[in-house]
């Protein structure tokens, strides 16, 4: 079964994105956008203290008087974060993000952060994992399988 460090192999190159928590919310944004990315880990110093998604720019985005090139990204980010070891497994992971509500979970090797996986990252790596495996239970049996069933009984009746 695949591993949360597995996940992370597959998508290399990766690397954890981060800015600075005394950024502005639109300096996040602009980062994120080059990234291609839905959510953004932030450090204070070289620790990561918080994440901040799309879903908190939408929160923000109610609040009156608010401004992206104002408002600074310790102030809206979420501070709870999640984390799993390197080898966790996939459906560890799932359990994780259903049970957790939550859409990310650092990842971390020693004592070190190594990623970030999405809800997405996990779940697309169990469809494919399980595609596999439905692949592989088709050949077993396959229709030749069951044809040469007990061929060897036949020849010696």
């Amino acid at each position: 079964m695949k591993t949360a460090e597995d996940i992370l192999n597959d998508k290399r190159p990766f690397e954890i994105i981060a800015i600075r928590h005394d950024q502005t919310i639109a300096a996040a944004i602009e980062r994120m956008n080059q990234a291609n990315i839905g959510a953004i880990l932030i450090k204070k110093a070289e620790d990561i203290v918080g994440i901040w998604t799309e879903r908190d720019l939408l929160r923000a985005m109610g609040q009156p008087g608010f401004d992206p090139r104002q408002a600074m990204v310790c102030d809206h980010m979420q501070t709870q974060l999640h984390s799993a070891t390197c080898d966790t497994e996939v459906m560890r992971l799932e359990e994780m993000f259903i049970g957790l509500f939550i859409r990310h979970i650092l990842i971390r090797k020693e004592d070190q952060y190594i990623g970030l996986l999405s809800i997405g990252d996990v779940l697309r790596a169990s469809l494919l994992e399980k595609d596999r495996r439905i692949r592989e239970l088709n050949t077993i049996a396959s229709w030749q399988y069951y044809e040469n069933w007990g061929w060897d009984r036949k020849k010696a009746d």
